[in-house]
């Protein structure tokens, strides 16, 4: 029996690279950035080294970066930056929408395909809409967002109040998260005002993230104290986290290329497998795959309890989510599926899959036969056949 990891969405490994750029930092360099002393300089240097080389990685100043306990706090940091209304989709990370319930708020729906339409954000923005947030990638059906096209909605909004002598300001933030290992994140390029990284979806420590907010956007501290982060984000600096998050980024951005064709390709030969096994499998997100994460297959089955598979696989070496880390821990429909409205007897039988750097071809061969012999099998326990499945599932999504 092989152990196939097919959630790489949820949590990647720490690359041994980077965990060798950390492990000084746990050991002989372990002295306070805030201390006075030559010892404590040097990793006060370390730490500015490293926050050089996030900013030069995504086209970026270094004193515009703040780093954080991980993306759920940079988020929570962009938001406490503005008090106006703000404008986020429907299938934003539950941080992200937490965040918007504080505000006064719309939210905008999105096609069965996850996409945002432009338009319809454009319509949703009022004269007191002070910030727009839609991520660059959803983390559990994979849809990568038009976040340049968005940029230039906010873009034009802002250039009407300036030329009405409105005051207002207008921001747009992204988070990057899931897509920061295999797509660009140059800020520039993006045209956005806010993004938001984290180390743990690309082969970094956990609980290590960062905000960047360009020079027009005055942030507010959520930390009071010491005044480090440039008075943003009081507390002692994890210095290992911060070195280890420079360095998974620079291989992230070394590797992009070579590793997001691999993926697609795993990608693919996944669900051909699938679908020549199950018939009736229904594949979520946008057909086009230049609008598709090349390591992320979201797929369901109708009539089948995905809880049900997620245990018969894990028996069979296989580990697989259900959705999101935050919705599969609580085994509930989230609120993704929901939002571009897949019926629910498809939503309670989907699976997450994604592929990392570690996944083989070996290992999707595997886990297409394990995913499709746990189908067969619950269909054979529910009395279920193909033409059933497809039935209760409407002919809803795509393949």
């Amino acid at each position: 029996m092989r152990d196939v990891y097919l959630d790489y969405a949820a949590a990647t490994p720490v690359d041994p690279e980077v965990a060798a750029a950390m492990l000084p930092y746990f050991t002989e360099r372990f002295w306070n950035p805030s201390a006075p002393y030559a010892h404590a300089r040097e990793v006060r240097d370390d730490v500015e080294r490293a926050r050089g080389t996030v900013a030069r990685l995504i086209g970026a100043r270094p004193d515009c970066l703040v780093f954080t306990a991980g993306a759920t706090e940079a988020n929570n940091l962009a938001f406490a930056a503005v008090e106006g209304h703000v404008v986020v989709d429907a299938i934003e990370h539950e941080s992200v929408l937490a965040c918007a319930a504080t505000h006064a708020r719309r939210t905008v729906r999105v096609g069965s395909d996850g996409l945002v339409d432009p338009a319809a954000v454009a319509r949703a923005i009022r004269p007191d809409t002070e910030l727009v947030s839609v991520e660059l990638a959803n983390g559990e059906i994979g849809c990568v967002q038009p976040v340049r096209e968005l940029s230039r909605v906010v873009a034009a909004e802002r250039a009407r109040r300036l030329e009405a002598g409105e005051t207002t300001p207008i921001y747009l933030h992204t988070d990057a998260s899931q897509a920061a290992g295999v797509l660009s994140v140059n800020v520039a390029t993006l045209g956005v005002d806010l993004l938001t990284l984290s180390a743990a979806k690309i082969y970094g420590p956990k609980q290590v993230g960062v905000l960047w907010a360009s020079e027009e956007v005055r942030l507010r501290p959520l930390v009071y104290g010491g005044g480090q982060e440039g008075g943003v984000r009081s507390g002692t600096e994890n210095v290992a986290g911060i070195v280890g998050f420079a360095r998974a980024l620079e291989l992230a951005c070394e590797r992009r290329g070579e590793e997001s064709h691999r993926l697609a390709g795993m990608r693919e030969r996944l669900r051909e497998g699938l679908l020549a096994r199950v018939p009736s499998m229904v594949v979520s997100g946008p057909k086009n795959p230049k609008r598709r994460l090349p390591g992320l297959l979201h797929v369901a089955f109708a009539g089948v309890e995905a809880r049900r598979l997620v245990i018969a696989l894990e028996r069979a070496g296989v580990s697989v989510g259900t959705g999101s880390a935050c919705a599969a821990s609580r085994m509930r429909v989230s609120h993704v599926l929901e939002a571009i409205g897949m019926p629910r007897p498809l939503a309670e039988g989907s699976l997450r899959l994604t592929l990392g750097r570690g996944t083989t071809e070996e290992d999707v061969d595997y886990a297409a036969a394990a995913i499709a012999d746990a189908v067969r099998a619950e269909m054979g326990r529910t009395g279920l056949n193909d033409a059933a499945m497809a039935a209760l599932g409407g002919g809803w999504g795509s393949r």
